[in-house]
């Protein structure tokens, strides 16, 4: 008999013209909602994209990337924001009562933030690197032990490849001190050692000669002689050094280390090599 009734009800609800006049009304409710967040989010997108791209053409090359990063973060909090504001609204419309909802979600959240302390750490230097632009994808950088170039940079975890092939995940907590080797101009510092036997001057002459007909597009300007750097047990250093472009100064070491070789060994200046000089006294009374 319980069964009967029950379903009795439920024939006699279905059958009520005013429960589908108000389905109807909730339904037609409801679209309205999803329509006005979509175009919400739509127009918001745009109008983000707009100021970003307003930002990039009146900054430097270097800060395009984080610019098109923060848009693509903060046009994802704006959808979510306006998301969850029209979940809540459907939900209102099947009658549901958000208060209690609510007090729950908010003590479910304090919950997983002490239990996620880590993550929510991860999360807000994350989000700190890209607003202050620490680094971005592509810059050479080292932290801790770790020094590569960055391929990722995610709001949790960074992703860096060494230059033997290596990837890094490094938790974005976990990244306390940073040194960026792609920001500024880097220096080669060359020192040729020439033997005690050879002409300082000739061999200067020719370091600086070649230095200012070396060609390279990293070279940001000619390198610079700076003369005799120390004085070894068996050679002298002249010290040479170059402004290059970031994080190129080893390749532009190796290239110049070679042509000053090549222009000193056509010159006949001797590059020096471990020696042993011999003295042999004659006593009295020898034979």
């Amino acid at each position: 008999m319980t069964f009967k009734r029950i379903w009795t009800e439920i024939t006699e609800w279905l059958q009520d013209d005013a429960t589908w006049e108000a389905f109807g009304i909730a339904a037609i409710r409801i679209i309205i909602i999803v329509i006005i967040a979509k175009l919400a989010v739509w127009l918001l997108h745009k109008t983000i994209n707009r100021i970003v791209l307003e930002r990039t053409d009146k900054h430097k090359p270097a800060h395009i990337r984080r610019m098109t990063t923060i848009g693509k973060l903060v046009k994802n909090v704006v959808s979510y924001v306006i998301y969850f504001i029209a979940g809540l609204l459907i939900l209102a419309e099947f009658n549901i009562n958000l208060g209690p909802l609510l007090a729950g979600a908010g003590i479910a959240g304090i919950a997983i933030g002490f239990g996620a302390q880590s993550l929510v750490k991860d999360i807000l230097t994350g989000f700190f690197i890209v607003i202050e632009d620490q680094f971005a994808v592509g810059d050479v950088i080292q932290t801790g032990q770790f020094k590569g170039t960055v391929e990722l940079i995610g709001l949790r975890t960074t992703r860096i490849q060494s230059w033997t092939g290596e990837v890094h995940i490094i938790p974005n907590g976990m990244i306390n001190e940073v040194t960026n080797f792609s920001i500024n101009n880097s220096l080669a510092v060359l020192d040729i050692s020439i033997a005690y036997e050879a002409d300082i001057e000739e061999a200067i002459r020719i370091i600086h000669q070649t230095a200012e007909e070396t060609e390279n597009e990293n070279l940001v300007k000619t390198p610079e002689v700076l003369g005799v750097q120390t004085l070894a047990a068996s050679s002298v250093t002249i010290r040479v050094i170059a402004e290059c472009r970031p994080n190129t100064h080893m390749a532009v070491a190796r290239i110049m280390n070679k042509r000053f070789k090549e222009a000193l060994d056509q010159h006949g200046i001797e590059i020096p090599y471990p020696k042993m000089v011999t003295y042999h006294r004659a006593y009295e009374g020898a034979q």
